[in-house]
């Protein structure tokens, strides 16, 4: 029987108390060498591993023509990015004035203010994708093309702007040479209607079976991947086609025809779209046939409204998503 006011001892306490001081001791030596290893930032150890990581928005560059009446190039891409949750960046290459009804006069800006806003740009922000819109010079898609080569942007979407909805033409004669052979390898996809395919690959598209063909020449002369548009064509459906990038690849996108007059941006807020899925993080296909959703949206949501006496938006914002975040190191 032990005495009284004495404390007996076991072999499990023992044990106990001996595990807790080989454990106090290895933490101990552990920060000791964390210490050594990783400088220490401020008093909070735990700073020294969260300053590695930082929170920012997915971030998208659209290169591209402004329109005064909102619906279209500049001002459509970034509604369209801020909808989509994206943050959106621009560099403008050319001003119009514009409504609903015509284009009066477009005033193309030099290349060298185009590469110092790009430049702006990608020296201060993470950006994930790139969308280019009106490039109306061959000089500026040259100069479009070297940028693209100095900060090695690898999620470039190229809307091959070349006439308004209205009918205006907003690029020089000679833009389809320079975008073959500045742009066509060094885009992730080439976004183009039925008129900029025709334009593109030197065919004439008078059937659904001629996107392929269409399609073919461009990817042979460097296209990673082509959207070709079906909006030109009548009938109650519209049908986009992406071929590639695998080759032989493809992939019909069909959606009902929206009776509408508010069509104006269409082919800007469809590639700008595709764009803040890719800096979501969507793969192609999927960026593509999120962005078709979104489009056909946003023209059935603006479809009933009013705006101006001509060709008007779309409805952008019919339904705007927060700011995505996303965690990367820094």
């Amino acid at each position: 029987m032990p005495k009284t006011g004495r404390c007996s001892r076991t072999p499990h306490n023992n044990y106990k108390d001996n595990t807790k001081k080989l454990t106090s001791k290895f933490f101990s030596c552990l920060i000791k060498v964390i210490k050594i290893f990783i400088p220490k930032k401020n008093e909070y150890l735990c700073s020294d591993f969260a300053i590695n990581m930082i929170k920012r928005y997915p971030a998208a560059l659209t290169i591209a023509g402004s329109d005064s009446g909102g619906g279209a190039g500049i001002q459509a891409d970034l509604k369209t990015f801020s909808a989509l949750g994206v943050y959106g960046t621009s560099a403008i290459t050319a001003v119009t004035a514009q409504n609903t009804q015509e284009v009066r006069a477009i005033e193309t800006l030099s290349p060298t203010i185009i590469r110092q806003q790009v430049e702006a740009v990608l020296d201060d922000i993470t950006v994930d994708a790139v969308k280019t819109g009106m490039l109306p010079t061959p000089e500026i898609i040259e100069t479009v093309a070297s940028l693209i080569d100095q900060y090695h942007i690898k999620n470039v979407i190229v809307d091959p702007v070349m006439v308004a909805t209205s009918g205006a033409r907003l690029a020089d004669s000679g833009i389809a040479e320079a975008f073959r052979k500045h742009l066509f390898k060094r885009a992730l996809l080439i976004t183009p209607n039925i008129p900029e395919a025709e334009a593109l690959s030197g065919i004439t598209i008078q059937t659904e079976a001629d996107f392929q063909k269409a399609a073919d020449i461009m990817m042979e002369q460097g296209c990673r991947a082509v959207l070709i548009k079906g909006g030109h064509f009548t009938g109650d459906r519209v049908t986009d086609i992406l071929f590639g990038p695998e080759k032989g690849e493809s992939a019909v996108m069909l959606s009902s025809r929206i009776e509408s007059s508010n069509l104006h941006g269409t082919g800007c807020t469809f590639s700008s779209a595709i764009a803040a899925n890719i800096a979501l993080g969507w793969d192609l296909a999927n960026a593509v046939r999120r962005a078709k959703t979104y489009i056909f949206l946003a023209i059935k949501n603006g479809s009933g409204f009013t705006t101006g006496k001509g060709y008007g938006p779309v409805n952008h914002l019919f339904r705007p998503e927060r700011l995505k975040k996303l965690k990367t190191k820094s």
